[in-house]
């Protein structure tokens, strides 16, 4: 693409691809000098262009510059970076229906019910915690949300591909860096809004502020805002709403409102009001944090032109979500489930759901809490793990260069009544916590999901999952059902 489609009185030069990182610039590409918390992209504009960048994006003053490259001054670099891979990449988004979610929990859940039912219709892409996901193709995750130059070149690798849609997990991160800014989206979908990620926002009204960034933006034709009308933030988020607002929820009137709830160990079971009319739901999602997972996507997905006598029935045919609510089932007299819950609505959540079912059995609870992030909320795992479960056995998770037994112990500050113990490797404590089990009783595993890695001092080492590890454990215990 010429240099001139991007910027406006810029020289006709060709431009073969964008960049960011300088160590990763090939010869025709167009460098963006970002400013980052750690590094500034200007510092390293030589190096840029010894590896062949034929333009370089600055918003400071450059006072030797280097031959054989354009240089394009801008206000705003990153703006810069959205925009041009907007155009570079053929504006993908706006050749899909774009469903965007954001909340503190549930974006995964609700991403993969969204593709899932999607694709009764049209090929539906993902991009999210558990992958990136398109037609074949199934790609590692790196992040949540990726950078701005990977998102769109992925929506125009899907475009390519024939998706006609693409649900989008939007994380805070994500919002805060500006990672969609160039992205049109059709539907904009809020979960809930729990503590969490104060490590990076520093208030909760920072982590509300970027969260709200999705709904502020939401400009396309058409576009659908999908509220939680029982979260607490409801009012705030529908005043800055500029799209369409309809609502779903459970305790309060709203567009599409679940009665008549009910939970069991192995299905969920609801009836849906919608516009006075009444249908019945059946589900394999447990827990009620799912209830208001489908809500949102019964909702998304009609709003967006499905039948809804489609989307209900497919309603019961969602597969286990990896990692999310995951029961493995091994033919074990006990159940084993294995969550993402990382925060603490996420952890009570999984607690009160585990102790529901129970009944008058054990809670067996494995987590711990993530090094080098928010520390405040290590304690309060702690008390609501001694408020639900019988047994806590507290390990490692993503300790980075923290001392697991450390993190254990603040934990532990909040543990008065239950029996715990803390076992460093996360595999010895599934393997524990198995082999203690009897007849009846719940392990939750909990704050890994499926994920394939760990970070360690060294820093990201591979892992085999919670849940792959929950059947190798299974398995070596005689179990091997699944």
């Amino acid at each position: 693409m010429r240099l001139s489609k991007l910027f406006k009185n810029a020289p006709t030069v060709n431009v073969t691809g964008l960049c960011f990182d300088s160590r990763k610039v090939q010869k025709g590409d167009l460098y963006f000098c970002l400013p980052g918390m750690t590094y500034d992209g200007h510092d390293f504009i030589a190096q840029a262009v010894e590896k062949g960048a034929i333009g370089i994006v600055h918003s400071k003053e450059i006072e030797n510059k280097l031959e054989g490259a354009v240089y394009i001054r801008v206000e705003d670099v990153v703006l810069a970076m959205n925009q041009c891979a907007r155009i570079f990449y053929a504006k993908p988004s706006d050749k899909m229906t774009m469903y965007g979610i954001t909340g503190t929990n549930g974006k995964s859940t609700c991403a993969n019910i969204i593709k899932y039912i999607r694709e009764l219709k049209e090929p539906c892409g993902y991009i999210g915690t558990i992958a990136i996901e398109y037609g074949k193709v199934r790609l590692a995750p790196d992040l949540t949300t990726p950078d701005a130059l990977f998102l769109q070149k992925k929506l125009s690798d899907m475009v390519r591909a024939g998706m006609k849609s693409c649900a989008l997990e939007v994380s805070s991160h994500g919002l805060a860096q500006h990672r969609v800014d160039a992205i049109r989206f059709d539907v904009a979908i809020f979960t809930n809004f729990t503590y969490d990620h104060l490590d990076f926002h520093g208030t909760m009204d920072s982590y509300f502020n970027a969260k709200s960034i999705l709904f502020k933006d939401l400009v396309k034709e058409n576009g659908v805002s999908v509220l939680n009308v029982d979260d607490d933030k409801f009012e705030d988020l529908k005043s800055l709403s500029k799209a369409r607002v309809v609502t779903y929820g459970v305790e309060k009137e709203c567009d599409y409102r679940a009665i008549n709830v009910r939970i069991d160990p192995e299905s969920t079971t609801f009836d849906l009001v919608y516009q006075e009319n009444i249908y019945h739901v059946k589900s394999s999602l447990v827990a009620m944090y799912n209830v208001y997972n489908l809500l949102a996507c019964i909702a998304a997905l009609h709003q967006t032109g499905m039948d809804l006598a489609i989307v209900l029935q497919a309603c019961a045919s969602i597969p286990q979500i990896e990692g999310r609510m995951e029961q493995i089932d091994c033919g074990q007299p006990f159940h084993v489930i294995v969550d993402f819950a990382h925060t603490p609505d996420g952890m009570e959540q999984m607690l009160r759901y585990g102790r529901h079912i129970a009944q008058n059995h054990r809670v067996i609870s494995v987590f711990g809490s993530a090094g080098k992030r928010d520390i405040a909320k290590r304690k309060v795992f702690g008390e609501l793990a001694d408020q639900y479960a019988d047994l806590i056995i507290l390990t490692e998770d993503d300790p980075r260069d923290e001392n697991p037994k450390d993190i254990a112990c603040q934990i532990k500050e909040g543990i008065q009544n239950t029996p715990s113990v803390f076992v460093e490797d996360r595999y010895e404590a599934i393997r524990q916590a198995i082999e203690n089990a009897s007849d009846g009783d719940v392990i939750l595993i909990l704050g890994k999901g499926d994920e394939p890695f760990m970070y360690h001092t060294e820093g990201r080492v591979p892992w085999t999952g919670d849940n792959n590890c929950a059947r190798e454990c299974l398995a070596q215990a005689g179990y091997t059902k699944e």
